[in-house]
Formats: structure tokens, sequence, C-alpha cells
């Protein structure tokens, strides 16, 4: 397994307990959360390869990245806080998960020849369209679409500073690896300091 493939499986699964974890703040039970880890773990990428033309998607015949969305489902299924805890662990798994996906998602664009530029819009929708369609199925306005601490933006940037480390000829996995550090710094700094984006 090589470190694009750890990344991607690592973030499978972190979006999978995201998505299991926001699943329980609709008192689902665990085949709703299964769905919703689902949803979450698999949903960008599946629209990242229905717009590239990757035959098949990303998620079939892969065993292994079922085995991770049902194993995350069945430990947050184990796993109890107090509210505020459970915020942050909330927050803090989808942080990971966006950062990782940023990568995962722009390496796979390029691997299908897409140029520099739609390689990061493709990360982005990577990143955050799984959160988009989980929203979605629980009923909700989704928290892309929302005014709020930078997200999708902290996505872009990490994707932007990656292309950039390559055309620079920085080591592959170390330009990975500070994607990645990027894009979960950029999240947890705007959350913490409350950076947004202006109003339309």
């Amino acid at each position: 397994m090589n470190f694009v493939e750890l990344i991607m499986y690592t973030g499978i699964f972190v979006f999978a307990a995201t998505g299991a974890l926001k699943a329980r703040t609709h008192q689902m039970d665990i085949f709703g959360g299964t769905v919703i880890a689902f949803a979450t773990a698999y949903g960008g990428g599946t629209i990242r390869d229905l717009l590239i033309g990757v035959r098949p998607v990303n998620w079939v015949n892969d065993y292994l990245a079922l085995a991770l969305v049902a194993s995350a489902v069945v430990i947050v299924s184990f796993f109890k806080t107090n509210k505020a805890r459970f915020r942050r662990t909330i927050f803090f798994t989808d942080a990971i998960g966006l950062g990782m996906f940023t990568a995962a998602g722009i390496e796979k664009s390029i691997l299908y020849h897409v140029n520099d530029v739609y390689s990061v819009i493709m990360g982005v929708i990577t990143s955050t369209f799984g959160g988009l369609v989980a929203d979605l199925l629980c009923g909700e306005v989704p928290d892309l679409l929302k005014r709020s601490e930078l997200y999708a933006t902290a996505s872009a940037i990490g994707g932007i500073i990656y292309i950039l480390l390559k055309k620079y000829g920085m080591e592959h996995d170390l330009s990975l690896f500070i994607c990645v550090c990027m894009v979960v710094g950029i999240r947890i700094f705007s959350k913490r300091k409350r950076v947004r984006l202006p109003e339309v």
C-alpha cells in the first residue's frame, strides 16, 4: 500500500466515523448510521469519479473500504461521550477527513490527466460533497452552503499549495503530507478564530 492509498483509506475511515456521529445526532439506528457513514465517506469521491470518467467508481469491488466504513460505524456505536466532547470529536474527525480527501482527490484526478486547476476543484469536491450528500439525507441545509468558518476554502488553499509544491519539485509524499496538514490547520484555525468569508 503506497502513501496515497494510506491517506485515502484513512480518510474513508475518518469520514465514515464523522457520518456515523452525525447520524447519532438524528437518533438513527445502526442501519441509518451505516447509510449516512457510507454517503459521507463515498459521496465526494463518487461525484468526482463520475465527472472525470472513472469506471467503475472508486468504491466498487473495494472490500477494504467497505470494511472500514462498517468498522467505523461499530466503533462509534460503542463510543459514548458528553455533548461538548461529542461536538469536538465530530469537528476534529471531519477536519482530518477534509485534509486527507483533498489530497487523495487531487492525486486521483492528476492520475486521470485532469489539469492542475481542475484537479484542485476535484479535490474540493472529493473532500466536501460527501458531507453535502449526508446533510441532504439528514434533511439539513448542507454545512457546505452555510456561512461558517473556512471549509471548502481550506480544502482549496491546501490543494493549491500541494500543486505549487509539486511544481517546485518537492518530494511527492512530503507534498501530500503538507497538503493534509495545511487543510487541517486552516480548518482548525478558522474555527478557533472565527474566520469567515464575507456574505454575498
